[in-house]
């Protein structure tokens, strides 16, 4: 089967083009960041907090127009911390909306499988009446957390690609 990376965490990344958006763009107080642990792999870390009506915050990366055709699944390589997340993928980045795919992580480096069809469009946490995301291309994938519960939280990320 064919794999195409979508990035390969290394203790050389400079991360120029990941950032992260708290929920602070409308108010609250949350703080999230984004670096690479001792082990190479990419480390998305922070504290969530309800304050002032926030709650998530995230971490995107702008991957360029990137062709999925003959694809059909993202598989995410992390060790989360028991907490659940959202994996979220923009076609254009300008999109107002995320196609989203929630996962549960266990504490233990697992690989989280995504396939296409089951990734649904939403903004701000509404489902939208749209196709689920067909898999065409993509410009920008990301990670949420927002559980609606004050916490810390922290995911290392090995590798993202789509087979």
């Amino acid at each position: 089967m064919n794999t195409l990376v979508i990035f390969d965490f290394t203790k050389e990344d400079d991360l120029k083009n990941w950032y992260v958006m708290n929920d602070t763009v409308m108010g609250g107080v949350s703080a999230g960041k984004m670096g690479i642990d001792a082990a190479g792999n990419g480390l998305f870390e922070g504290h969530v907090s309800l304050d002032n009506n926030g709650g998530f915050t995230s971490v995107r990366y702008d991957a360029g127009k990137i062709k999925l055709q003959g694809y059909s699944k993202f598989l995410i390589v992390l060790k989360g911390d028991g907490k659940a997340y959202q994996f979220r993928v923009k076609t254009n980045s300008n999109d107002y909306y995320a196609y989203v795919y929630s996962f549960e992580t266990t504490g233990s480096w697992q690989t989280i499988e995504i396939p296409f069809s089951n990734m649904v469009p939403s903004f701000r946490g509404q489902l939208l009446n749209m196709a689920n995301f067909f898999g065409d291309y993509m410009e920008e994938i990301g990670i949420l957390i927002g559980n609606k519960i004050a916490e810390d939280f922290k995911i290392a990320i090995d590798n993202i690609t789509v087979q």
